[in-house]
C-alpha cells in the first residue's frame, strides 16, 4: 500500500521551528511560527481563559458528544464578538455556525461547501496570503487563483490593482479576505477600501469569505473587524472563518468555527445542513474544550472584561515592539526605511530583504524567519531587538 511513497518535504515553517529547536546557538532567535510570546518567550495561558477552564473542569459532568453544531455558549459568543451584538444579521435568520477544529479547520469546511454549491467556482486569494489557504483550496479540489495586494518593492498595498481585479470577477468566484492583520504581510485592508469592495461584491456578485484570525490584534477588538461588517451588511451572502487561536490563546485547543451568511433564511437551513454534513465526513464532531472555554469566557461579563484587557495588553505590545524594532534598525544607519513597520497592524511583517538575506542572517546569526522575509513581531523582545537590529544592518551593509 505505501510503496510507491516517498517522503514530502516538510512544512517551510515547521521545518524553521524544528531547526531552530535544534540550533545550539545561545544567542538564536524565533521569529518564525505565530505564537504570540511574551518578553521571556512564553506563550502564556491567559488568566481569564485559566478561570473559565476552572469552571469548566469544575462543572463538566460527561464526556459524552457534544451536539454537532458545537458549544451554543460559543456559537453565540463568537457571533456576538465578530458581527457585534446589535447586528440585525443575528436576528434575521440568516446567519449559521458550526465550530470546528481551529480555523484551518473552519476554512476546509467553507471551502467544501463551496466546492458543493458551485464546483466551478474559482478561490481568489491576496499576493502573498497564508500558505496553507492554497493548499486547503486545492485539497478541496476548488481551482485557486491570485488577485493583486501588496507591493513588496515598496512595501505598501496594490489598492488600485486590488479593485480593478475585482471589477473583472462573476458569480463563479470567491474572493477571500483577510479581516484584519493579514497573515503574512501585516498590510491591511483600509477602512475606507471595505466599501469599495462591498459595491464591486454587490454589483458582479462575487462571494466573500473573510479569515479572521487576528481579531483584536490589530487596533481593537471593534475596530478590526469595521470594514467586514460593513461588507457583511451589503452582500446577500458570504462565510467567515474565525479561529481562537491567538486572541485567546488557545493554539492547542484548535479552536474556530465557520459562519454562514445565506440571501434568505431557508437557504441558511440548507447551508447549515451541508456543513454538519461535511463535518460528519471528517472529524464526525467537533472537541469540547476550546469551545467551552470560550462559551463560558463570552458569557461572563467579568470574565470577559478581564479577557478584554488581555487582549489589549497582547495588542499594546505587539505594536510597541514594532516602534521599537523600526527604531533600532534606523539607529543603525541603514539605507532602506522601515516606517511601515509602525503602519501594518498584528503579529506579522516582512522586513523587505532578499531570501539570500534571510538564509545569511539564519546562518551567521541563528536569527530564524520565513524565507519570504516574514517575520513574528512577537519574537521579539527588549532583550534581543538589539542583536536583530544589528544582524540586520550588518546584513544590508554587505
Amino acid at each position: 500500500m505505501f510503496q510507491q511513497l516517498t517522503a514530502l518535504p516538510a512544512d517551510p515553517l515547521l521545518g524553521i521551528a524544528v531547526a531552530y529547536r535544534q540550533d545550539t546557538n545561545p544567542k538564536k532567535v524565533d521569529l518564525g511560527v505565530g505564537v504570540y510570546k511574551t518578553e521571556e518567550g512564553a506563550t502564556p495561558i491567559l488568566t481569564s481563559v485559566k478561570k473559565s477552564l476552572q469552571i469548566l473542569l469544575d462543572s463538566e459532568d460527561s464526556k459524552s458528544y457534544i451536539q454537532a453544531r458545537g458549544n451554543q455558549a460559543f456559537l453565540d459568543g463568537m457571533e456576538k464578538l465578530v458581527l457585534g451584538a446589535d447586528n440585525p444579521l443575528l436576528s434575521s435568520n440568516r446567519v449559521e455556525s458550526v465550530q470546528a477544529p481551529g480555523g484551518t479547520g473552519s476554512l476546509r469546511l467553507g471551502f467544501e461547501l463551496i466546492k458543493r454549491g458551485n464546483p466551478n467556482a474559482k478561490v481568489w486569494v491576496s499576493g502573498p496570503t497564508w500558505a496553507n489557504h492554497l493548499a486547503l483550496i486545492k485539497a478541496s479540489g476548488l481551482e485557486s487563483a491570485e488577485y493583486p495586494y501588496y507591493d513588496k518593492a515598496n512595501n505598501q498595498l496594490k489598492a488600485d490593482e486590488m479593485l480593478e481585479a475585482f471589477a473583472k470577477l462573476g458569480k463563479d468566484d470567491v474572493v477571500l479576505l483577510h479581516g484584519c492583520c493579514h497573515n503574512p504581510t501585516g498590510e491591511d485592508i483600509p477602512a475606507d477600501l471595505w466599501p469599495k469592495i462591498a459595491d464591486l461584491a454587490v454589483e458582479k456578485g462575487f462571494t466573500p469569505f473573510i479569515d479572521i484570525a487576528y481579531q483584536g490584534f490589530g487596533v481593537d477588538l471593534e475596530t478590526d473587524v469595521q470594514g467586514v461588517r460593513h461588507l457583511l451588511s451589503r452582500v446577500p451572502e458570504a462565510l467567515i472563518a474565525t479561529s481562537c487561536s491567538k486572541n485567546f490563546g488557545l493554539y492547542r485547543e484548535r479552536t474556530g468555527l465557520l459562519t454562514t451568511i445565506s440571501e434568505t433564511p431557508v437557504l441558511a437551513g440548507a447551508a447549515l445542513s451541508h456543513v454538519l454534513n461535511i463535518a460528519r465526513e471528517i472529524y464526525s464532531m467537533p472537541p469540547s474544550y476550546g469551545g467551552a472555554t470560550v462559551g463560558i469566557l463570552l458569557a461572563d461579563e467579568a470574565l470577559t472584561t478581564e479577557w478584554k484587557t488581555e487582549l489589549a495588553d497582547m495588542c499594546a505590545r505587539m505594536r510597541t515592539l514594532r516602534a521599537l524594532l523600526v527604531d533600532k534598525l534606523h539607529a543603525r544607519g541603514v539605507d532602506q526605511s522601515f516606517d511601515f513597520i509602525n503602519r501594518q497592524n498584528g503579529m506579522f511583517t516582512f522586513l523587505g530583504i532578499t531570501p539570500e538575506q534571510v538564509q545569511a542572517i539564519r546562518d551567521e546569526y541563528a536569527i530564524y524567519m520565513a524565507g519570504s522575509s516574514r517575520i513574528n513581531i512577537a519574537g521579539i523582545s527588549n532583550s534581543n531587538v538589539d542583536y536583530i537590529a544589528d544582524a540586520v544592518a550588518a546584513i544590508l551593509k554587505k
